[in-house]
């Protein structure tokens, strides 16, 4: 599941350069703009950055990184729920590779068998296997919008902030870098406590390099408020995800000398 994850991200990211190309990002988003995607995601996150900005004396840049932490304390549970989900799935491999290996003929009947059996197994430990995937498909339709309120608001995209102009691509390509780094930290952080082995465990580590590279190709060529969300959301979910292991580990220890007094 978790590779199916990744898949789903490299999707995402693929949909955010196609729809770079669209021909509404050259028409500037106000209140008046129409329709359900322009209403609804483009016009409130383009209104939000602009009032959140004055704050900062107008600095826009400023704005997107206290945006973008609200939108991951927003989805804090889900990203929470999300963590303790992949740990379950880890934690249950030696469990499914049993039943593999137990079913391991590909007549229909066995398949059939194989499945009812794993079922039962995400029953038995309370996993759901679905629930991993329930963040991407809500930080897609976020994304997408971040990049159309950065190109379809001129005071952003225009918007000078450190060495970079936020509705261009960094000109000495330091922000895609780190944004690139963090990627990598992040996964790398993820998988640390990861119990996968097999097929799995190799796809992970596979993408483990290939997230970082494709954050950082399209980094390069997005606007610089882009990679600055992916930099900021990165780091965050690097301390959350140290956090909430270090919670995890802090409770097994408690149940561990709790059982053996």
């Amino acid at each position: 599941m978790k590779t199916k994850k990744y898949q789903l991200l490299v999707t995402v990211l693929l949909l955010v350069v196609v729809l770079a190309g669209c021909s509404q990002t050259n028409q500037p988003i106000t209140s008046e703009s129409t329709g359900i995607w322009n209403e609804y995601f483009v016009y409130p996150l383009s209104w939000l950055i602009t009032a959140v900005s004055k704050i900062f004396g107008g600095s826009y840049g400023m704005s997107i990184i206290v945006v973008t932490l609200l939108i991951r304390l927003a989805l804090l549970p889900l990203m929470i729920k999300q963590i303790k989900s992949t740990k379950a799935m880890q934690s249950i491999q030696p469990e499914m590779a049993k039943l593999k290996e137990k079913y391991s003929s590909k007549d229909q009947k066995t398949v059939q068998k194989l499945n009812e059996e794993t079922m039962k197994l995400y029953q038995q430990y309370g996993v759901n296997p679905l629930s991993g995937c329930l963040p991407i498909f809500i930080q897609m339709p976020i994304l997408i919008a971040f990049y159309h309120a950065i190109m379809r608001t001129m005071e952003i995209k225009a918007h000078d902030f450190l060495w970079f102009q936020l509705g261009h691509p960094d000109p000495i390509y330091a922000l895609p870098i780190i944004a690139g780094i963090t990627t990598f930290i992040q996964q790398k952080v993820s998988m640390s406590t990861g119990s996968m082995t097999g097929p799995a465990a190799q796809q992970m580590k596979i993408m483990l390099y290939v997230m970082p590279i494709m954050i950082l190709i399209f980094a390069v060529r997005l606007p610089s408020a882009l990679a600055l969300y992916w930099v900021v959301g990165n780091t965050f979910m690097i301390l959350q995800t140290l956090f909430v292991n270090r919670g995890n580990t802090t409770v097994k220890n408690k149940n561990v000398g709790g059982a053996s007094k």
